[in-house]
């Protein structure tokens, strides 16, 4: 293995963040095979030099740890604080192994924040040439007007710790939720301290709420003050987001806060001109110049159509057998009508009713 630098080695080996590995080295709390070392740069093989911490021997690199925390306001974004205010340590204490944020969100401030031991890839990420897009939903007092608005898209100029001045990045601004007190939402390229809240005090508002949604590829999807461990693919890509090609943020298109109502116009339709410098169109050939095809055979006329056999003729009336004619009915006159027989009734003989013969009574014995 190359030998490396010696805060680096400390760092990977989850003692202390790499500038605090600095000052343990220049205090003369590291020794390399036995000897104090306290000059920076000096470089080591962890496989092959025994490297001591406030005498305890290191154990190689440790392994990598990458959480993603939704912190909550009231928070400071450091390991240790003087003041002895909450930090976003005391967030993260059930996280297996050493962790340690990367960049910043200030105290009133919440949203996503990654933290991990993972050195390369937090000074790729903190780098101020990674160009890693970070969105920020902010609710600002008052209503910015479409004017300050591109003023903040195309960049400004804010001012830094020591008063020195610099120009920001375009950004990307779109308007969620209308308001007398606004939520907008802006992306943004860089890091640098409390930036989104200057931009907004330069252009004469004050942001009220901050939280960020988003840092690269990944999305803040956990409830506030909690955390939860990367994916191998999240980890992937967002090594992907500090390596890959850096492109600027195009300034954003501008969004009305109160979009006026379209009006449906038709468009009057507009007479063609006669040019003459355009050829003519080729005209059509007529139907003489079209090619002639074969006529179609002349149907059959009736007379051509061939003749069936005649039908047999139907047999004549008197070719019918004659039968007896049927004798004229008696015409009935209109002074005298035959009468009716009368029916005469018959009248049945009533039977006789049946004689029961006595029954008689048997004699006890």
């Amino acid at each position: 293995m190359p030998a490396e630098r010696l805060q680096k080695i400390i760092a990977a080996a989850g003692v202390a963040s790499r500038r605090k590995a600095e000052e343990l080295i220049t205090s003369g709390r590291v020794l390399v095979n036995g000897q104090v070392v306290t000059q920076l740069g000096t470089k080591a093989d962890p496989e092959i030099d025994h490297i001591r911490v406030d005498g305890k021997l290191l154990q190689g690199p440790e392994r990598y740890t990458y959480v993603v925390l939704n912190k909550p306001k009231g928070y400071v974004t450091t390991v240790s604080d003087p003041e002895k205010r909450p930090t976003v340590m005391d967030l993260v204490r059930k996280v297996k192994g050493r962790v340690y944020p990367v960049g910043r969100l200030d105290w009133a401030s919440e949203g996503l924040l990654v933290m991990t031991n993972d050195g390369a890839l937090a000074n790729a990420l903190m780098k101020a040439a990674s160009n890693v897009a970070k969105t920020y939903v902010v609710k600002v007092a008052g209503q910015p007007d479409e004017a300050k608005l591109d003023k903040l898209r195309r960049g400004v100029s804010i001012a830094e710790k020591g008063g020195r001045r610099v120009r920001t990045a375009p950004a990307k601004i779109r308007l969620i939720r209308e308001g007398d007190n606004p939520w907008l939402e802006v992306t943004i390229i860089e890091g640098r301290n409390r930036q989104v809240r200057k931009m907004f005090e330069e252009v004469g508002h004050h942001v009220e709420k901050i939280r960020r949604v988003q840092y690269g590829p990944l999305e803040l999807d956990v409830p506030p003050g909690d955390w939860r461990n990367l994916t191998l693919l999240e980890v992937a890509k967002l090594k992907s987001a500090a390596s890959g090609p850096k492109i600027s943020l195009p300034p954003s298109v501008p969004t009305p806060l109160r979009a006026p109502k379209a009006v449906n116009t038709k468009l009057s339709r507009v007479p063609k001109s006669s040019n003459p410098s355009k050829p003519p169109r080729p005209q059509r050939p007529s139907h003489a110049e079209k090619p002639s095809h074969a006529p179609r055979s002349p149907r059959p006329s009736r007379s051509e159509k061939p003749s069936h056999a005649p039908r047999s003729p139907r047999p004549s009336h008197s070719g019918k057998p004659s039968y007896a004619p049927h004798s004229p009915r008696p015409a009935h006159s209109s002074t005298s009508k035959p009468s009716r027989t009368p029916r005469t009734t018959t009248t049945k003989p009533s039977r006789a009713p049946k004689s029961r013969a006595p029954k008689h009574k048997r004699k006890r014995d």
